[in-house]
């Protein structure tokens, strides 16, 4: 169900009624200043709406004193889910950013199906027309979609501090079993990656999500998967824990043929700017920043570096110099021409 979207700059009552509605639902319990902050109004408004839910047959339960606040009758079963114009706008946009960046197909495709099919007559031939006309400068991108309930498990996992024992398939092809305590998930370039404390290394460990056969709760005193038996609370996340910064050091580490050092003479400013953490790892030193990364084809890696515009120096492999002169070459007979 869609309702009419509030005029620029302001909000209707009803749709901040619907927005506390909305809050209450997602959160067990909220304060009068909570709901306030979120909604935008002051704390007697939000007893106002509160009654008009009440009229409206939501049973909202205020509690008052130190740790009171508001929540929703136990038991009661909510309405449907109701969207504004904008949300429903947003929510479309959404999934079709997220088609384009990876995420899994056919949930984008059924989930915009969904959505499309509760909108008014009027503004689903809009967003239709939308669909329809919208264009992406960035490439889409094939996604390795994980298992949703692995996904799910992580995620609860890492917001309960609660360890998993992992089955994982590592891209060689090697199948382990592990228990990990995950520190967070990063979506990147179309994959989901896990990081946190593997104690089979010892170490902090990237894993991919898609490459999981599965991920089960485990005990903190055995470490044995025992579903229901784990209790939260089994480590603490690391105050300077890093996921994404972590994924992206860990990417730029895979292994490929040819380990690469280039002497960059520029700031170190200058050289985040053009080369991405997922591709080389930046290390200001004397005389600029040293690019340390790992390259499949050296050919590659000369054009890369011609590419960025800035003085260099190769210090390693040797081979990588040649690249660079013939590079060099090809580009003074394409001038030529």
């Amino acid at each position: 169900m869609s309702h009419p979207a509030a005029e620029p700059g302001r909000s209707h009552p009803t749709t901040r009624v619907l927005a506390m509605l909305e809050l209450l639902q997602a959160h067990h319990h909220l304060t009068g200043t909570d709901l306030a902050r979120r909604l935008g109004v002051d704390e007697r408004t939000v007893r106002r709406y509160a009654a008009r839910l009440d009229d409206l047959g939501v049973p909202v339960v205020a509690e008052r004193g130190r740790h009171g606040g508001y929540r929703l009758m136990p038991g009661y079963k909510l309405p449907p889910l109701m969207l504004t114009d904008d949300e429903a706008v947003a929510v479309v946009l959404g999934l079709l950013a997220g088609r384009r960046l990876g995420l899994p197909g056919q949930a984008t495709e059924s989930a915009l199906a969904k959505v499309q099919r509760v909108l008014p007559a009027a503004l689903s031939g809009r967003v239709q027309a939308l669909r329809e006309t919208l264009g992406f400068t960035l490439a889409a991108r094939d996604a390795a979609a994980p298992s949703t309930g692995v996904l799910l498990t992580l995620a609860a996992a890492v917001r309960e501090r609660r360890r998993v024992r992992l089955r994982y398939r590592s891209w060689q092809g090697a199948d382990s079993e592990r228990d990990l305590d995950p520190y967070g998930l990063v979506f990147h370039s179309g994959r989901w990656y896990a990081t946190g404390h593997d104690h089979r290394s010892g170490e902090v460990r990237t894993f991919r999500v898609d490459r999981i056969a599965s991920a089960e709760p485990a005990t903190a005193e055995t470490g044995t998967a025992v579903t229901g038996t784990a209790e939260a609370g089994d480590y603490e996340i690391p105050a300077d824990a890093d996921p994404v910064g972590h994924v992206t050091r860990s990417l730029a580490g895979v292994p490929w043929a040819h380990e690469v050092e280039v002497l960059l003479e520029t700031t170190l400013e200058q050289a985040r700017r053009r080369i991405p953490a997922t591709v080389a790892t930046l290390t200001e030193t004397g005389g600029g920043v040293l690019m340390t990364t790992r390259a499949e084809h050296l050919d590659g890696m000369a054009r890369m570096l011609a590419g960025l515009g800035m003085p260099f120096v190769v210090r390693r492999p040797a081979e990588l110099r040649g690249h660079v002169r013939d590079l060099a070459r090809h580009l003074d007979e394409q001038a030529g021409r």
